[in-house]
């Protein structure tokens, strides 16, 4: 099983990160991380080399993160992806969210850093981890209209009709471990062309048990769900999804 999403440098986990990350490596091939700010990019960064082939990178701008930073601080950290190429396996997250911005001034600086960040992802031949959310259709067209060719659409949660024109256009969607909630996730899971499904957590967020701190063993639950709702046996799914991943975001097949 392989959690494609989630955020072992985060706060909740300082007092019990090695006791969650070797719980996961017992049930998990693989867990990427991402970074979602420069501090939190260079924590990411330094616990990926303490757990080699096991936890990968990504680095992004959180949306959210986008509106609190100033221009030059933007640009020092897109230098600093581009020195640490070689260390990571994707530009994100980034993408839009209006559920937390509404500001004007906010949201065109949000969507013209997003841009910022697909045209880095371009030149550095990387996959996209997107976080859309209230955004999800504008996001879709935003990485159409910039030529995008590999994305993941990561925490979906939204309607079939877009999930439809998502793995239309051969895009990823990751399912979370919130699947048992969401009836649009299930729907999705049941129809989703195999070859464009992945999954994660996004620990510490959306744990299967409301009212916990998620952790990255828990992506069991979407493979466990999956399987149900699509009658596979569970380790067929997990060959499937290790192949998604690796095609992806060029890491190691592990099956």
């Amino acid at each position: 099983m392989i959690d494609i999403h989630c955020h072992l440098t985060f706060e909740q986990f300082d007092e019990e990160r090695e006791r969650v990350i070797e719980e996961a490596k017992e049930e998990l091939k693989a867990v990427i991380v991402s970074g979602v700010d420069p501090e939190d990019s260079k924590k990411t960064l330094k616990l990926s080399e303490a757990y080699p082939k096991f936890i990968y990178t990504t680095l992004g701008l959180h949306p959210v993160s986008v509106v609190r930073m100033k221009e030059k601080e933007i640009e020092t950290y897109l230098e600093f992806i581009k020195t640490n190429r070689e260390k990571i396996v994707g530009i994100g997250e980034i993408g839009l969210d209006y559920h937390w911005v509404k500001d004007s001034s906010k949201i065109r600086r949000m969507k013209e850093v997003f841009i910022e960040f697909l045209e880095l992802s371009k030149e550095l031949n990387l996959p996209v981890v997107l976080h859309l959310r209230n955004g999800v259709e504008e996001g879709l067209r935003i990485i159409e209209g910039e030529d995008i060719k590999k994305a993941v659409f990561h925490c979906y949660s939204g309607g079939m009709k877009l999930a439809r024109e998502i793995w239309e256009e051969k895009y990823y969607i990751s399912l979370a471990s919130s699947i048992r909630r969401s009836k649009n996730m299930k729907k999705v899971a049941r129809s989703i062309p195999l070859s464009l499904l992945l999954t994660e957590t996004d620990a510490p967020f959306l744990s299967p048990v409301e009212g916990e701190i998620n952790v990255p063993k828990n992506v069991r639950v979407v493979y466990e769900e999956v399987s149900k709702l699509r009658g596979m046996e569970i380790k067929e799914l997990c060959e499937k999804i290790a192949e998604n991943s690796s095609r992806l975001f060029d890491i190691p097949n592990f099956f």
